[in-house]
Order: structure tokens, then sequence, then C-alpha cells
């Protein structure tokens, strides 16, 4: 068989061009003659079963096209879930991470639209598959934050795709460890882990936080071992601390409201800012232990660079204005996420107004997500309203510069900024709470070797705090 009979997308190409690889040769021409056998074996039919069989394989077939929709896309109950075991993970967890693996593959190489638009809905389905097919949990409710955790990895595999599929240009990298060569495999792996681009064009209006980590090998992993077992030990004391306020309610999965109705306005608000507060402490260094233990597996593992692995916070409680606090000091790890989903949809509409109010719109959806998987009871609105009036907020500083012709910042700034959080984020915590986040357990919570002190101290002060009830 000649090369002209199936050139697949890169028809017209100079074949005396050096390849990009193995997969670049597939693409040329073998995947296409592979997929006609295929495709061809599929449709063959022995002949002498064809009168026997028309009917009844029409009126299956219809039958399989009419339920299908419900049947693959039906969200099975928990109970009815498979359980999670090499079976399940072959059978469900490996098709999902190949598909978005071989995106990844094909947003590298020149020429790849058409295939990136026609594995889309297969990587979205196969996503869909993992996330609510398997019960990660094990059947104990405790352990239900594992369903959740699947879920968001597979919603960020999912819009990461999109994203792919209608690029025009194929992604460059530009930054690889010391000594290795340029392999298309390892480049299309380090993208579908790199979910802030490091290293990578897409990612240059992205702010990654100074590094003031050491630069010898052995020294950095010394630090992060350090920091992950430190984040870790304080996310389990404000994990504690937070469940002592309500053990009533924080600790079992029907939840419950941090506004505790039976106290008076002020003290009301004071109390469930300060809860506010501890569980926004136990995110960031619940965060920051994850991003941790991440590293160390890329550095010490796979011999990535710590190039690779800048760091993920920049002290958000040094932010002077929301726009600070989101696009620079907090997380930047879904922004790409919440960018796609909502930011550039609404930019079209609105422009740079629409493209702030998606963005956040984007975030208010996919925490939106987390709250439905957990408690269907929680209302909607909690979620999306809290941060769309973070965007708000940063429209508002924007408004403010154009009068006075100053930015925000100073200290007033941060008094702003953090009254702001405070307000809107005690209703994104309450939805938290609610929804029965705060009733997972983890082996931080039994690793934390003071658990005792927490505990204490927040039943005293939340004693204290009921006392001042006249």
């Amino acid at each position: 068989m000649t090369s002209t009979s199936c050139r697949g997308p890169f028809q017209g190409r100079n074949w005396n061009e050096p390849k990009s690889g193995i997969l670049t040769d597939a693409l040329d021409g073998r995947l296409s003659c592979f997929s006609l056998c295929i495709l061809a074996g599929s449709l063959y039919r022995d002949p002498s079963q064809t009168a026997s069989c028309h009917r009844p394989t029409k009126t299956m077939a219809w039958s399989f096209i009419e339920n299908l929709p419900t049947d693959v896309l039906r969200v099975p109950p928990v109970s009815e879930r498979l359980p999670f075991n090499t079976s399940t993970f072959f059978a469900y967890i490996l098709p999902a991470c190949l598909s978005y693996h071989v995106a990844a593959l094909l947003v590298i190489l020149p020429g790849t639209r058409v295939y990136r638009m026609a594995l889309w809905p297969l990587v979205a389905l196969l996503a869909f598959r993992a996330s609510v097919y398997i019960d990660y949990a094990g059947g104990d409710p405790l352990q239900t934050y594992k369903n959740l955790d699947v879920a968001l990895v597979m919603f960020c595999f999912v819009f990461r795709t999109l994203e792919w599929t209608f690029l025009k240009d194929s992604l460059k990298r530009h930054l690889r460890p010391v000594g290795s060569s340029p392999s298309v495999f390892m480049d299309a792996l380090d993208l579908s882990t790199n979910v802030r681009g490091v290293g990578w064009n897409w990612s240059k209006s992205l702010h990654f936080p100074p590094d003031k980590r050491p630069t010898s090998r052995v020294w950095f992993t010394a630090y992060v071992l350090l920091s992950a077992y430190y984040h870790g030990v304080v996310c389990g004391a404000f994990h504690l601390a937070t469940q002592a306020f309500s053990p009533e309610t924080f600790t079992v999965l029907s939840g419950g409201t941090i506004f505790d109705a039976t106290l008076p306005p002020l003290i009301r608000y004071i109390r469930s800012s300060i809860i506010t507060v501890i569980v926004a402490v136990a995110i960031y260094a619940v965060m920051q232990m994850m991003y941790d233990v991440a590293t160390l597996i890329g550095v010490v593992v796979f011999w990535q660079d710590p190039a690779q692995w800048p760091p993920v916070f920049d002290k958000p409680w040094k932010a002077d204005s929301l726009r600070d606090f989101w696009g620079r000091r907090w997380h930047q790890l879904f922004r790409r996420t919440f960018i796609v989903l909502g930011g550039w949809p609404l930019k079209m509409v609105l422009g740079r107004v629409g493209y702030v109010l998606g963005s956040f719109l984007g975030s208010g959806i996919v925490h939106n997500v987390v709250v439905v998987m957990l408690n269907q009871s929680v209302e909607w609105w909690c979620m999306l309203l809290s941060f769309e009036m973070m965007a708000v907020g940063i429209i508002l500083e924007g408004v403010f510069t154009r009068i006075s012709g100053r930015e925000v910042g100073g200290w007033l700034g941060r008094v702003w900024t953090m009254a702001w959080l405070l307000a809107w984020g005690s209703i994104i915590i309450d939805g938290f709470a609610r929804a029965g986040v705060f009733a997972s357990t983890s082996i931080l919570d039994t690793a934390c070797p003071l658990r005792g002190i927490p505990e204490y101290y927040v039943t005293a002060l939340d004693r204290w705090l009921r006392e001042c009830v006249p």
C-alpha cells in the first residue's frame, strides 16, 4: 500500500522533514488504515444470518439508541455503584486517564485539530463514567471526600481537553529538566499533569510566586518533606477545631449551618467569622500539604527538576486587594479551568467585565458541583452568589482606580480585602458545612499529635461566646 492512500491530517506534508515521533507516523497513515479495518470488522455480518436476524437486530439497535442517553448518562446512587478494585480500575479509571493523555499528546503535535475534536466526546464520557460509577469510599460515608476528589480530577480532564480541542496552534514546551532530550511522550505526560502550565507557552501570563526554597536537590527535598508534615499537622488541628464548634452537626454527613440562629446577630456572626477563618486555614494547609506530596513524587520518584514545582501559594494573608488575593497570592491550580468554563464565553459578550464575572462564575459552578455531590439539599445559589460577589469586588476596585487614579493597597486595602473575603467567604463555608464536608475524616486527624488541645480551647471559646448572650 502506498502512503498516498491514507495521509490523515498531515496531507501535503514534506516527507523530507524530520519526523516528530512514533505517534506522528501513526497519525500520518497507519492509524487511519487501522481504524478502517476495525470499522470494517464491526460492520461485517455473515450473509447466511442476514435474513433470520435482520428484524430483531434492527429492533435491538433502535432500542439501544433510544435508551442510550438515560443508560449512559444516568448517575447511580452511591449504594448502586461498583467497588473500587483492580477490575474497575482497568475498566473505568485507566480508559479515562489514557484518553486524557492521548488528548495531551495530540495537542502538542501539529495538524491534529480534527482528531482532538473527535476525541473530546469520548474523553468526557469516560471521565463521567469514572466519576459516577465507582464508589471510592468503599461504602464508608465518612470517606465520601474520595468520590469528590476523583470527580474534581475528572472535571478538570473534561475542561482541559475542551480547551485543547479548539486550539488552532499546537502547544510548545520551553522548560525541560537539565540533560533531558525532547520527547513527545514525556512532554505529553508533563502537560497532562501540569495544571499551571509551568514551562509551557500557554502560561506566560500566570503569576508564579518567588521561590525561596533551597536550590540543592537534597535540601530542597528535606524542606518540602518538613513542609508536608507541618501543614498536615496544621490541617488536622484546624479540622478538629472546626468540628469542636458543633459536634452534633459538623461530625455527621447531614451537616449543619455555621450561623447559629439561637444566638443574637452580633454573637452569631462573630462565631461564624471565627469558623470561616479556621476553615480557610485548614483549606490552605491541606492544599499546601497535597502540593508538597506531589512535589516529592515528581522530584524524588520521577527525578524532575525542582524548578518544575514552583510554590503554590504566595502568602495570601498579605493580600492588599481582592485582585492581588485571587490573581497572585491564592493558588492558581484551577485558574485555567475556570477561565475556559466561564471567563472566555462571557468575555465574548461583555468584554473585560464579562471575563472577570465569567471566571468566578466558573469557580462557583465547580464548587457548587462539590456541594451537590455531597448533599443535594444545599441551595445552588450559595456558591454561585458568593464567588460572583468576589468578581463584583474586583470590578469595584477597578472603578475606584479609574475614579481616584490610585490602586487599592496599603493597610486600608488589607482591611477591605479581608472584610470582603470574610463576608462572602462565610456563605461559601456555610455551604460546605451544610453539605457535610466537615464530617469527613482522614489520617490527618489521627496524626495530629496534640489532638485534645484544639478541641479544648475551641470548646472553651464557644462556651464563652454563648455566655456573652444577655
